[in-house]
């Protein structure tokens, strides 16, 4: 077999998230190739030489244009803030390195489309981190769609609202700044923007609504210095298939009570499904006929599930969907598939994005071809 270096960039909630990934992959799949963690790097010296030496890695960096230039780095994993997203990218395929980089692709469709036309010219293998689509039930959901089981498909209904920024006191951070972040749209929205392309196929326009409720601030926590807020805090969104389907698209992190509601119901002329990520082993569906909704349980006879638990009910979790993320990209990087979410459909979901902003600002319908 042969070794894939990887190198991870950033030591913050998802770069735990990927090592955690990456270890349990190896763990549990039988992988074409040896991963080999090389290096980790982060700004904080001192952070990536411990989060080195707990997560494993051979190495710690505290400059990530060292890992990209570590020669035992085949594979660069980036989950840092979204405005660096675009230079490391940028460095590592310049390299001719692997890059599996968190979403949103990019802060710009600009930027979006130099690193998908740079990935292309490079010819390596690209992931960006839509890491729910990779759960068993969501799989299992677009075959049903595919199959026909719920007829012709009439509308998506979506919405992925959390809790986190609820709170006016909440302090400023990077995810506040346009240049660096894009509100709920960016955060929040673009999971959502890219599980509806993936359940029912692409959109041909949009018309949308966004809000800044908390216009201010505190600049740090427990500071009386506020920082003016230019993002959105809310969006809602009405959205046109290119197969006739209509749908409603609705995000914010303002919702008191809601942890990690990436919700959906898909509805055709014999059926509907519906799914909420807070209950992730779950689908419910009703078909034309029933008496009432039936629910979907997840278990080992669907592809993935199996691999961490044998029984039914016993339930997969966040860091098990990132898990099989990484399985699927590392198959990807052995030529052996390629069902995960490259380069080329990220741009995609941000020009999806900008044809909502560009909705928002002159307020009318935009045909998403006018991006």
């Amino acid at each position: 077999m042969r070794a894939l270096g990887i190198g991870l960039i950033g030591t913050g909630f998802m770069g735990r998230a990927h090592a955690l990934a990456f270890n349990n992959a190896r763990a549990v799949f039988d992988l074409p190739c040896q991963l080999m963690l090389a290096a980790l790097a982060d700004a904080d010296t001192e952070r990536a030489q411990r989060c080195a030496s707990a997560w494993g890695f051979a190495k710690a960096h505290g400059d990530w244009q060292q890992l990209i230039d570590d020669p035992h780095v085949d594979l660069v994993a980036i989950t840092t803030p979204n405005h660096l997203h675009y230079p490391m990218a940028m460095a590592a395929l310049a390299a001719g390195k692997a890059v599996y980089c968190e979403k949103p692709l990019a802060t710009s469709l600009q930027q979006a489309d130099a690193m998908r036309r740079a990935a292309r010219e490079a010819g390596v293998v690209t992931r960006v981190g839509y890491n729910y689509q990779h759960n068993p039930m969501i799989i299992l959901a677009r075959q049903m769609i595919e199959a026909g089981e719920l007829g012709q498909i009439i509308s998506f209904q979506g919405e992925f609202s959390e809790d986190f920024m609820a709170d006016p006191a909440s302090p400023w951070s990077w995810r506040c700044e346009v240049e660096h972040a894009g509100g709920a749209l960016a955060d929040l929205g673009s999971h959502l923007l890219a599980m509806a392309r993936y359940l029912v196929g692409d959109v041909s326009k949009v018309c949308a609504d966004s809000q800044t409720v908390h216009g201010q601030r505190p600049a740090s926590p427990g500071s009386t210095e506020w920082r003016s807020i230019a993002v959105d805090d809310q969006v809602q969104a009405l959205l046109r298939f290119t197969n006739g389907a209509h749908g409603t698209l609705s995000s914010s992190w303002l919702k008191h009570g809601y942890k990690n509601h990436l919700s959906f119901e898909i509805s055709g002329t014999r059926g509907t499904l519906a799914f909420d990520q807070e209950r992730l082993n779950e689908l419910r569906l009703f078909r034309t006929g029933d008496p009432g909704f039936q629910r979907l349980l997840a278990g080992p006879a669907l592809p993935g599930y199996a691999a961490f638990s044998p029984a039914a009910g016993h339930q997969l979790g966040y860091n098990e969907l990132k898990t099989l993320e990484v399985q699927e990209l590392i198959m990807a990087l052995a030529g052996q598939g390629a069902a995960g979410t490259d380069f080329e459909a990220a741009w995609e979901v941000e020009r999806l994005a900008a044809a909502l902003r560009l909705a928002v600002r002159e307020e009318r319908w935009v045909n998403v071809s006018e991006i």
